[in-house]
């Protein structure tokens, strides 16, 4: 399995938390790092770039971390064929994935501690698209966001 990752300046450290944890289960990390790139990079761009190579890359896991995870969702959802969905505890970043086979997991380092970040990472990259009577809702998503980026 391989996760992209990348974080703004509010969620450095738990982006290392992350990182590290992930590394500690033998799962390849990329951080894209835009920060790098970009050192005055804002979080709408920090996740918009990571979005794009999700979508370009066809990738399926993929993480944003910002204060609130709020902003990164939002960001990340911008980008067609991208979906995208912050979470707090472990019950949502599970359904996030069996439910609604979301890409992209976003947590925000002002609302989540160290551990809980970690038990959140890993429900939701043990949980897989379950289908079933979720199917139709995802697939509706689907064409309804086809439809907005046609406009």
């Amino acid at each position: 399995m391989k996760v992209i990752i990348d974080a703004d300046d509010a969620a450095f450290g738990l982006k290392r938390v992350v990182v590290d944890h992930l590394k500690s289960k033998g799962i390849e990390v990329v951080d894209l790092d835009y920060n790098s790139v970009k050192p005055d990079a804002t979080y709408p761009e920090v996740g918009y770039n990571l979005a794009k190579k999700v979508r370009d890359e066809r990738l399926d896991r993929a993480i944003l971390i910002c204060g609130t995870g709020l902003g990164m969702a939002m960001i990340a959802n911008k980008v067609e064929g991208v979906f995208a969905g912050v979470c707090h505890d472990v019950y949502s970043a599970e359904r996030l994935r069996a439910s609604n086979n979301a890409q992209v997991l976003t947590m925000g380092a002002r609302v989540v501690g160290d551990e809980l970040a970690k038990t959140i990472v890993d429900a939701w990259l043990e949980a897989e698209y379950q289908g079933g009577r979720s199917a139709q809702k995802v697939d509706t998503m689907h064409n309804l966001e086809k439809e907005s980026f046609k406009k």
